[in-house]
């Protein structure tokens, strides 16, 4: 082995090179094509025809100035995105934004895509980047081409290429497995939710219909409330003076919509609490108003402290004399489909949450001792449930840890493929 002089890639074989990526890559500008469809490199390292994934959620260009043609095989390293693992070879023909750097070499293309990969894993990218903007990095053709690449000879570089290939396709299916476990659990946990906030615990009671189309027969003696007469407020928050002083903390929709409350993703503004609108309070239901993805997710929220919702949330506060915020909250939990499908409204790129629909949202209504009995069979059941979706969880990101791991080691040299 020696030292390569290079911290990111540490030692090498001392039969291996590292050179500038001027001297080993080509950057490639091909025409289009009349009847290319549009490519993405996505941070999965997928790059592929964007109808092939999916097509919404993206930003529509009015027109296509400066797009690049993009063949089957070339290795493509996304501009804005490649510190997250955008870096891939791609399996179709099409167009791109300028925003893709498409590359061609004479050394294997997968194992230098592997290599760029392992830069993006360990943060690399990151740590090299200049600017302020956040969790990003512009990943041009002038940085790739001073960036230095450890160099193997090549029939090396095809069997680190081909190793890696059987490796990680192992990884990856190994974590499908897990994940499709994942959902599998968390469809049970909603159908739970939505067996017992509609139909209670008892199992023999009298049944009637509801009327309401989403839930069908309820106890006999239950009954049913729109939200707005079992509410005292439904507000959405306001349009913060943002700030990067730790000042009047904000709840945006990042903070609550992976299901947990993430501090990591508190904003602050120069808004004065005291004066400010938008105060959530503890008890409030929280609930998600723009975006595709996010869009209806809801949170309980009984934190501690003095918070703002900023204006892509909204913020339930329950009448109690009639309904439990707990008991609300697994009620509009079941709803995020229907949120998604029936009651948003915009473009396509950018949707809104339609205030009047769930004002006017019905909801099963037993009496408060009810409520609180489903509520404490609820709390318990998931949190049983959740346990093990965490474990499960953990255990994705073992894998994905094993996985960044082992392409550093064999990129760099420090593990041979036999």
């Amino acid at each position: 082995m020696k030292d390569s002089r290079f911290q990111w890639i540490g030692m090498i074989p001392a039969n291996w090179k590292c050179e500038r990526g001027k001297y080993i890559l080509k950057y490639m500008q091909k025409p289009i094509k009349l009847d290319d469809g549009v490519i993405t490199c996505f941070r999965d390292g997928e790059v592929t025809l964007r109808s092939k994934r999916r097509e919404d959620g993206f930003t529509m260009a009015d027109k296509e100035i400066g797009y690049q043609g993009i063949d089957v095989g070339d290795l493509v390293v996304h501009g804005m995105d490649g510190f997250a693992g955008a870096i891939g070879i791609s399996d179709s023909r099409g167009k791109a934004s300028p925003v893709l750097n498409v590359l061609d070499t004479k050394q294997n293309k997968k194992y230098i895509m592997y290599f760029l990969r392992s830069m993006a894993y360990n943060n690399v990218f990151l740590a090299l980047a200049t600017g302020i903007r956040v969790r990003s990095c512009d990943l041009r053709w002038n940085k790739l081409a001073e960036l230095y690449y450890p160099i193997p000879p090549l029939d090396e570089q095809n069997r680190i290429a081909a190793f890696l290939d059987i490796k990680c396709s192992e990884i990856d299916a190994l974590t499908m497995d897990i994940q499709a476990e994942i959902d599998t659990l968390e469809e049970y946990k909603r159908s739970v939710i939505m067996e017992k906030v509609t139909k209670g615990l008892e199992p023999n009671v009298e049944m009637k219909n509801s009327g309401i189309e989403w839930v069908g027969e309820i106890p006999h003696d239950w009954n049913k409330i729109k939200i707005k007469y079992a509410t005292i407020e439904i507000k959405k928050g306001i349009s913060p003076d943002y700030t990067e002083a730790e000042k009047t903390k904000i709840i945006n929709q990042a903070t609550f919509s992976k299901g947990f409350f993430d501090i990591e993703n508190i904003r602050f503004a120069n808004d004065d609490f005291n004066k400010s609108k938008g105060k959530v309070q503890r008890n409030d239901v929280l609930l998600a108003t723009t975006g595709g993805g996010v869009l209806g997710k809801t949170y309980y929220f009984d934190e501690e402290g003095e918070f703002l919702a900023s204006t892509d949330v909204a913020y339930l506060r329950v009448d109690t004399s009639k309904l439990l915020a707990k008991f609300l909250y697994y009620c509009l939990t079941i709803n995020y489909a229907m949120f998604n499908d029936l009651m948003a409204n915009g473009s396509t790129n950018q949707t809104h949450f339609d205030m009047p629909s769930l004002f006017n949202m019905f909801l099963p209504l037993p009496n408060i001792k009810t409520q609180n009995i489903i509520i404490d069979y609820l709390d318990k059941k998931c949190l049983e449930i959740e346990d093990i979706i965490t474990k499960k969880k953990q255990q994705l990101e073992i894998l994905n840890q094993y996985k960044k791991s082992m392409i550093y080691e064999y990129v760099t040299g420090k593990k041979e493929v036999v």
